[in-house]
């Protein structure tokens, strides 16, 4: 008597609280499905929905972003001009900074991007703050001289790994075309430019001889860097790319670098 009098209650509740929830909705994507009980009845009344389209604010702020990608550069080095001007040893060529496939990378690191409205969310200011990290790994044994000329040289050493990093601090300013501004994660592309101070410049060698070795230095290389700068964004799923306006030396060498990859942001 007393479970039938627990049971008899419990199902009085559970009908109070079945008439008094109007409506059950399910979210699939951008589809709001209600299901919802008519009084008196059994019946249930279903109606499909679609869920109001995203809007954007007048400004967005995008937080720790990381880019994935590519280090590589053009060689636009007038060899005979740089070997006579003593910049490099004689039989100095293109060959000599031959890039290991896949080895050179870029990564950068954005502690922040922010986007402002200037034409109905469409047409929008883009621009940010970060770090730009690049790898060129070598397939030859040069080795960058701190003061001496000629600027490098070719080894005796063997090498079992040999990069040059430069890493920049960069500000990004680009002009951003969104063509579904009423999606959260639309398709577009940025147009624009940078410019990145050199704050870190080395090159790291490893050999049987003398194990790990850094050497520290700037290496010729300019402390300016000013690039032309690129996003492409379809859904999710964002490409970018960078080629700076100059070579990274100042002198001996006119290697102009840039970069290509996957951005990583919400």
């Amino acid at each position: 008597m007393i479970l039938a009098g627990i049971c008899f209650v419990l199902s009085g509740m559970a009908q109070t609280d079945s008439t008094a929830k109007e409506s059950d909705t399910i979210r699939v994507g951008d589809i709001l499905i209600i299901k919802k009980k008519k009084d008196g009845t059994h019946d249930d009344d279903v109606r499909v929905e679609h869920e109001k389209s995203y809007k954007p604010k007048n400004i967005t702020t995008n937080w720790g972003i990381v880019d994935l990608g590519i280090s590589q550069f053009q060689d636009n080095t007038a060899y005979p001009a740089s070997i006579a001007q003593g910049y490099l040893p004689a039989g100095a060529n293109d060959d000599w900074f031959d890039l290991r496939d896949g080895k050179s990378i870029n990564v950068n690191i954005w502690f922040f991007m922010q986007r402002v409205n200037l034409v109905q969310h469409i047409v929008n200011l883009k621009y940010g703050l970060g770090l730009e990290l690049n790898n060129y790994r070598y397939y030859e044994n040069i080795k960058y001289q701190k003061t001496a000329t000629p600027l490098v040289i070719m080894d005796t050493v063997n090498y079992s790994k040999n990069k040059l990093a430069a890493d920049y601090l960069t500000i990004p300013m680009m002009l951003n075309f969104n063509f579904t501004p009423d999606r959260r994660h639309g398709f577009g592309l940025s147009i624009g430019a940078s410019a990145g101070y050199l704050y870190s410049s080395r090159q790291k060698t490893i050999s049987d001889e003398f194990g790990k070795k850094k050497d520290k230095e700037d290496f010729e290389l300019r402390k300016w860097k000013i690039s032309y700068i690129g996003e492409l964004s379809l859904g999710v799923f964002k490409l970018y790319g960078s080629y700076a306006t100059q070579s990274m030396f100042e002198k001996g060498l006119d290697h102009t670098p840039y970069t290509v990859g996957i951005r990583l942001s919400n």
